[in-house]
C-alpha cells in the first residue's frame, strides 16, 4: 500500500491505481512515463518461449509506448495496456530486460515442465494492493491467453511465463480468504490464499516539523502476524528513525498493527509504502548469484561462491547471508552485476 500527503499537518491517504487495464482502464502515455520506469518480468523464463512483461512509470500507472532492451539483440515497445510480449532467448542462464536506466532480471529454464497433474503454487497471504506471483506449468507466455480470476472476480495478468504469472488482483476483491483460479485453454488449477489490505493511519501525535511521532500501520484480512517492509519516499520531508526502509512485524491479534518511529524533518509533499516481506526462494538466490560471479571482480567472484556455498550448506543462515548481500549490493555501481545481485538479495 503506497500513500502520500499534500501537507504534513493533514495526513491524507491516496492509492496508487494499478489495476490499468483496456477495457478497465487505459495506460499513460509513453510522453509522462518513459523517463523513469519499473520493469515486472517473470521468472523464471523458458529458453525459446513466448514471454509477457510489464513496465510502470513514475506515477505508479503502467506505461504504454515504452521501449525496453530484451537481452543483448531484441527490444520491444509496450502496448496500450502497458505489457510487451517477446521471445526468451534460446540461450543462457538468466535474461536482463532494460529501460530508462532501470533494469530486471529473470532466471530461464532450458524446458517446461510437464503441465499434466501439476498445481499451481500462490503465497498464503498476498496484498491487495500489490502484484503477486503465481507459479505452475503449462501457463500461456502471452499474458491474456491466462485467464485468472480471485473469489469470481477477474484478475489482471500483468507478466507471463510458461511457469510464471504475475497478477494484479480486480479492483472488486476484498480482504479475507480468497480462492484463486487459473484457466489456459482446457487446463484450469485453483489454490487458495488470503488477502490482505494494508493501511496507514494518522500518526499520534499529528506530524508537525521537528517533533517525533509514530506512524501506525494496520492489517486488514487476518490475524497472524506478518513480516512488512515500510519504505520512506520522501526522506527529504519525512525522517523514519531506523532507516527509510525498513523490516517490521505486525502483532497479529484483533488489532493487528505496528508502527513506524517518525520525525517530520519539514513542511510539504510525503509518501511512503507498505508491502509484504516477499517469499524467500532460495534456489532462486544461488542462481542469481552463479550468475553474477562471473560478471564480478575476481575477489567479488570468491565471496559470491562462498554465499552461494553457504545457501545450499547452511539454509538456516539465509538472514545473515541476505545482510551480507544487501551490503554487497549498496557497495556495487549501477550495472548488470548489480540487477542480478538485487535479484538474489530479492529471493532471500
Amino acid at each position: 500500500m503506497r500513500y502520500a500527503s499534500r501537507r504534513l499537518v493533514a495526513l491524507a491517504a491516496a492509492m496508487a491505481a494499478f489495476f490499468l487495464l483496456a477495457p478497465l482502464a487505459r495506460a499513460q502515455s509513453a510522453a509522462n512515463a518513459t523517463w523513469s520506469v519499473t520493469i515486472v518480468l517473470p521468472s523464471p523464463l523458458i529458453a525459446g518461449q513466448p514471454a509477457t512483461l510489464a513496465v510502470f512509470g513514475a506515477d505508479k500507472r503502467l506505461a504504454s509506448g515504452v521501449s525496453v532492451e530484451i537481452g543483448k539483440d531484441a527490444r520491444v515497445v509496450t502496448d496500450e495496456t502497458g505489457r510487451a510480449t517477446f521471445t526468451a532467448p534460446r540461450e543462457g542462464g538468466y535474461l536482463l530486460a532494460k529501460s530508462s536506466a532501470h533494469s530486471s532480471a529473470a532466471l530461464m529454464d532450458s524446458d517446461a515442465p510437464a503441465a499434466a497433474g501439476q498445481t499451481i503454487r500462490v503465497e498464503p497471504v498476498v496484498s491487495l494492493k500489490d502484484w503477486f506471483t503465481i507459479r505452475g506449468a503449462g501457463f500461456r507466455g502471452e499474458a491474456d491467453a491466462n485467464r485468472v480470476k480471485i473469489n469470481g472476480e477477474r484478475a489482471l495478468v500483468l507478466a507471463a511465463s510458461p511457469e510464471c504469472l504475475i497478477v494484479m488482483p480486480g479492483p472488486k476483491v476484498v480482504t479475507g480468504p480468497a480462492k484463486v483460479e487459473v484457466q489456459t485453454g482446457e487446463s484450469r488449477w485453483s489454490a487458495d490464499t488470503t488477502l490482505v489490505s494494508l493501511e496507514f493511519v494518522p500518526p499520534q501525535p499529528p506530524l508537525t516539523p521537528e517533533k517525533k511521532s509514530r506512524l501506525p500501520v494496520r492489517v486488514q484480512g487476518t490475524a497472524q502476524t506478518l513480516r512488512i517492509v515500510v519504505e520512506n519516499e520522501t526522506p527529504g520531508v519525512l525522517q523514519f528513525a531506523r532507516g527509510d526502509s525498513q523490516e517490521l512485524r505486525t502483532s497479529g491479534g484483533a488489532d493487528n498493527f505496528t508502527e513506524v518511529e517518525v520525525q517530520a524533518v519539514r513542511s510539504g509533499d510525503f509518501s511512503f509504502h507498505a508491502r509484504l516481506v516477499p517469499p524467500v526462494d532460495l534456489d532462486a538466490a544461488q542462481r542469481y548469484l552463479q550468475a553474477a560471479a562471473p560478471l564480478a571482480p575476481k575477489d567479488l567472484q570468491r565471496r559470491l561462491k562462498k554465499l552461494s556455498d553457504r545457501l545450499a550448506h547452511h539454509p538456516r543462515d539465509a538472514e545473515k547471508i541476505g545482510r551480507e548481500l544487501d551490503q554487497i549490493v549498496s557497495a556495487t555501481f549501477a550495472s548488470d552485476l548489480r540487477t542480478i545481485l538485487e535479484s538474489a538479495a530479492a529471493s532471500i
